[in-house]
């Protein structure tokens, strides 16, 4: 199925135009991509490090409200992330790398939904300045920390493993 949609995806005119047909899509793409991973892991990795111990003198409700702008770079990075992929999808389809950036982004996904479904969020909301998180949302951190980092790790891999690019 992947492969019946990459080869269809390829012969888009969306493919054409981001695989050179108009030569400032990829790099405007690259821009906002990189824009897009700063929204992101800066907001999340600011809270993850505060629910981790580090910088107590901040209260974590102020930094939860930045949120918006972490969701905001998440968001940014699945369209552009998308539109490398229409680009040539078959170098990203039988790329290692790119299947183990998918997996950490996915459990990434699961991580912060288990944040907020267990109730953890409006646990951490009401942690002041100076005061420690549970166990329970350090692990959260810790994990989102981790994740993430792959995430970054994996996408940077991608010229490097697998023969792709």
């Amino acid at each position: 199925m992947l492969q019946a949609f990459s080869t269809w995806l390829h012969g888009t005119t969306l493919s054409w135009a981001v695989a050179g047909g108009i030569p400032w899509i990829w790099p405007a793409c690259e821009t906002l991509h990189f824009m897009g991973l700063a929204l992101l892991v800066g907001v999340v990795g600011v809270l993850d490090l505060r629910m981790l111990g580090m910088a107590k003198g901040l209260p974590l409700g102020p930094l939860q409200r930045l949120m918006p702008w972490a969701i905001l770079g998440f968001g940014i990075n699945m369209v552009t992330g998308f539109l490398f992929f229409a680009g040539d999808p078959f170098q990203y389809i039988h790329n290692i790398a790119f299947g183990f950036k998918l997996l950490f982004i996915g459990l990434a996904g699961v991580n912060v939904i288990l944040f907020y479904v267990t109730g953890l969020s409006r646990t951490v909301d009401g942690v002041g300045a100076g005061h420690d998180v549970p166990p329970a949302a350090k692990l959260v951190a810790a994990t989102s920390l981790f994740l993430w980092v792959g995430v970054m790790y994996w996408g940077r891999m991608l010229p490097f493993i697998g023969n792709a690019f």
